[in-house]
């Protein structure tokens, strides 16, 4: 199998010193075994994502020193290949529509902590919406009373996934490997309790992150993915919707996460420990490389 890994941050700022950890441990795993690093503009948010800001990554990677491959892949230009599989999702009945307000399930959630963020198909959020094939007339007064209620999310049932796939829902599983020059590779099984009723799309835009980073590391034949260990839960899902939309599963590997001194997360929103803020102070490539662990 060759080796074709990505990286791909969404234009909503500029790069970090995390993100060029993520970056550049990308890069190194792609050339430490001959392989192939892809960039893909992830910005299905139109709402937050700015050319400027993707501009800025192609100036901070370039002066990093990482190389990629061209043409970039870029999620906006590909809503009809989002909602394609949306519908298909939708024709084996795993979603369902949800009227409820981010606001309303942060409360939700609040009242009841033994619950995850996003509903398990609770009554209150499907509203008697069950699955409904596409070309079922017997239901459109169903449907058109209900999207009269207003805008509404579809969400991925995991009870209707897991009566469609019986007994092999309980099978599935991914290889995962370590962030390092030797990496030992293991097999996970799908766990049941990280698994969500995730927002797939909403009615004004046919894609969220989940859907769109499955459909897209499928089609790019990516082989390994490289990304922060904040997403390994989500890992659950995201194979989960390549068993039912019938894609293959490509090998995980989750690295650690940065932190300043205070223990915190780098974020987009301290623009002082911005690459392009550091740059313009004089920090050299190789003092990013020395700052987070990678000078060798």
């Amino acid at each position: 199998m060759s080796f074709l890994t990505r990286f791909a941050p969404s234009p909503t700022g500029r790069l970090h010193l995390g993100h060029a950890y993520s970056a550049l441990t990308a890069y190194k795993a792609a050339r430490d075994v001959g392989g192939r690093l892809i960039l893909r503009i992830e910005d299905i948010d139109r709402t937050r994502c700015r050319p400027e800001y993707e501009a800025g990554i192609l100036e901070d990677l370039a002066w990093l020193g990482i190389e990629w491959e061209t043409p970039v892949r870029r999620q906006s230009d590909h809503f009809e290949a989002y909602a394609s599989a949306l519908a298909r999702l939708y024709d084996l009945g795993v979603l369902y529509r949800c009227f409820r307000t981010r606001r309303e399930l942060a409360e939700q959630s609040a009242g009841a902590p033994q619950e995850q963020d996003a509903p398990q198909e609770d009554a209150a959020a499907r509203s008697g919406d069950l699955p409904i094939s596409w070309g079922d007339e017997d239901k459109k007064d169903d449907i058109e009373s209900l999207e009269a209620r207003g805008p509404f999310a579809w969400r991925l049932s995991i009870n209707n996934s897991q009566r469609l796939l019986g007994e092999e829902f309980a099978r599935l599983e991914f290889t995962s490997e370590d962030v390092g020059p030797k990496p030992e590779r293991r097999t996970n099984q799908v766990r049941p309790d990280l698994l969500s009723d995730v927002i797939l799309g909403r009615k004004d835009t046919p894609a969220s992150y989940h859907l769109a980073v499955v459909h897209d590391d499928a089609l790019q034949a990516v082989s390994h993915v490289i990304r922060g260990e904040d997403l390994l839960s989500a890992t659950h899902t995201h194979v989960l919707l390549q068993r039912l939309l019938g894609l293959p599963t490509p090998v995980y590997r989750h690295h650690r996460l940065l932190t300043d001194e205070d223990g915190k997360r780098y974020a987009k929103r301290n623009r002082s420990l911005t690459l392009a803020a550091l740059r313009a102070d004089g920090v050299t490539p190789t003092d990013i490389r020395r700052r987070i662990g990678m000078d060798e």
